[in-house]
């Protein structure tokens, strides 16, 4: 995949978002910043493709969360590479992801993103990846008017990366 002719594409430019292809499931859960007490979990399957179209690459993450309550809420998160970033912006987010710099083991992610729904809100979050890229940890720092408020730390494995034949039938259940 080549955004251009002249640069490299997602692929060649990103290979540890590129590896991340597939499907992933895990845990979200939320803290409270301040006293550290748990305020909110639930499973997770996110589905996150790669693909060209019209010239362009292109990432696409669609996340299903599932509560033990029943609840199920699903995001879908477009988005564009360009200039060495992928780049959200739609009715949630707007904002980044780039691969950490230095990182001599390509095991780091970084994002950026503003909440479009909840003003003076942004999060930075830092994915780390196990080298056989089967496992993944998450950190969320959320803050509001600069002051962090809630952390998630997600914990994912790695399903499959034939995400074009996957079939979406219900929470995950290890």
């Amino acid at each position: 995949m080549t955004s251009t002719a002249n640069k490299p594409g997602v692929r060649e430019a990103m290979p540890l978002l590129a590896a991340n292809e597939g499907v992933w499931e895990g845990w979200y859960r939320y803290y409270d910043a301040k006293t550290g007490e748990l305020v909110d979990q639930h499973r997770s399957r996110l589905i996150c493709r790669l693909f060209n179209k019209d010239g362009v690459d292109h990432y696409h993450q669609t996340n299903y969360y599932f509560w033990d309550d029943g609840r199920v809420d699903i995001r879908d998160f477009p988005a564009e590479y360009r200039d060495g970033r992928i780049w959200w912006d739609n009715d949630l987010i707007k904002g980044w992801a780039a691969a950490m710099q230095p990182d001599d083991f390509n095991r780091s992610t970084c994002l950026n993103w503003t909440r479009k729904d909840e003003p003076g809100i942004y999060l930075y979050e830092m994915i780390q990846n196990n080298d056989a890229r089967t496992h993944r940890a998450r950190t969320w720092q959320w803050f509001r008017d600069g002051i962090c408020y809630q952390r998630t730390l997600i914990d994912e494995k790695f399903i499959t990366p034939d995400w074009q034949n996957w079939s979406n039938d219900g929470p995950p259940t290890d």
